[in-house]
């Protein structure tokens, strides 16, 4: 890394530009992986987060196993920190009709209150820069070097968009995903509580309507399950992550909201339809003065690379968030783009051949994943999931057969 800087005659420093190998825009557990793994390749690596560390983040929080050795080669030891051991997933319908599975491949719940700093703290202590409030107001790609508008200008042979699900530079850049108009992949909105388990005490009600309905007041919340809950246009996850702590987060369509006249009262109208829900939003310690929330989620197709920056995390593709599978796809999308950018500075490859290998290598371990994910995702937005739940529950290992097609192999 160094810095031009530029004189004018009898004037101070009027504009200096920092030089680095490779610019990530975006913090998040993509970001900061990617950058871990390039300042390991002896490359000079700058992180422009928006946000100061520790912060909250719209996140379900459980990550699939598949995930797992590669945040201990990073440095992480999530079990260490707190993280819950999941191996069961539990499914209701508007209803309360359930089905429940084992995952084959099990996964873990952590905050990402906590995971990302973490990951910012192995990445700083690696050497990596990263500039915490710092918004990226443009990349420019020009003679083979990016511009970087953001504090002060940057400089970097290679530029990285880790910055999330939608974005001003988005919007800028004019992605198409995020200029088309509105339909049933792209409007929604996403709430997240961290919540204490009130809800699964014994004066709690429990659910008596039918024998594969839920008695969920009788007993703790399993601290070894993920559960998901269908509602009107809609869904919601629940899952222990750290201390006693749980992670509820649901997604909506906008609709449902300005129907509504706000969350709260979205909430009551439309949540309250599922048993489950319903008891942990009135029986609940909610620990958040006001739920996170996050507009304009989209799961339109989206592609990996845009006039040369390379796209990673949510920022390449979104899986729909009841496959749980979301943080698992950004950490090993940037173990392959790592590999392609090292080779290509290490002058293997040209920027095209980089750009194509990792588009290729990408659509081959997660364009099925996604596919399913939206075809899930339509037969759980529906009242129709309720009649599906028997089909389920005869046939398991139909339901198996799903969870394996939105899920990968430990990496």
């Amino acid at each position: 890394m160094f810095v031009v800087a530029s004189f004018t005659p009898h004037k101070q420093l009027v504009t200096a530009t920092v030089k680095y190998d490779i610019a990530i825009a975006g913090g998040g557990l993509a970001g900061l992986a990617s950058a871990i793994l390039l300042k390991r390749k002896g490359y000079s690596v700058i992180v422009f987060e928006k946000e100061t560390y520790p912060f909250h983040k719209v996140c379900g929080e459980y990550i699939s196993n598949e995930s797992k050795q590669f945040l201990n080669r990073l440095g992480l030891d999530v079990d260490a920190l707190g993280a819950s051991n999941i191996n069961k997933v539990t499914v209701s319908s508007i209803k309360g009709r359930t089905v429940k599975e084992k995952l084959h491949l099990g996964g873990f719940a952590l905050s990402r209150y906590v995971l990302d700093h973490e990951l910012s703290k192995i990445a700083k202590q690696e050497g990596v820069i990263i500039k915490e409030n710092t918004r990226v107001n443009d990349i420019q790609y020009k003679n083979e070097f990016f511009e970087i508008h953001a504090d002060v200008h940057y400089e970097a042979k290679v530029a990285i968009a880790a910055f999330g699900k939608k974005t001003n530079l988005d919007v800028k850049w004019k992605r198409p995903f995020a200029l088309k108009k509105k339909n049933r992949l792209n409007n929604f909105v996403g709430i997240k509580y961290h919540v204490r388990p009130a809800f699964a005490s014994q004066h709690m009600p429990s659910i008596r309507s039918s024998s594969d309905k839920a008695s969920a007041g009788n007993a703790d919340f399993p601290a070894d399950t993920i559960a998901l809950h269908n509602f009107p246009k809609g869904y919601g996850g629940i899952v222990k992550i750290e201390e006693d702590k749980y992670c509820l987060c649901y997604l909506t369509n906008a609709e449902n909201i300005q129907k509504a006249g706000g969350i709260k009262e979205m909430e009551k109208k439309f949540l309250s339809h599922n048993p489950y829900l319903n008891n942990i939003l009135t029986r609940a310690e909610i620990l958040y003065e006001a739920p996170l929330t996050i507009s304009q989620v989209s799961f339109d197709k989206k592609t990996q690379v845009e006039d040369h920056i390379l796209m990673v995390g949510d920022a390449a593709g979104m899986i729909t968030a009841l496959c749980g599978n979301g943080m698992s796809m950004a950490l090993h999308a940037s173990n392959i783009l790592a590999e392609q950018i090292h080779q290509f500075l290490q002058g293997k490859i040209s920027r095209i051949e980089m750009e194509n290998r990792y588009q290729k290598e990408w659509k081959k371990e997660f364009a099925t994943r996604l596919w399913f994910g939206r075809r899930i995702q339509s037969m759980f937005d529906s009242r129709m999931f309720g009649l599906l739940v028997p089909v389920f529950k005869a046939f398991p290992f139909f339901t198996r057969w799903l969870i394996r097609k939105t899920h990968g192999k430990p990496f």
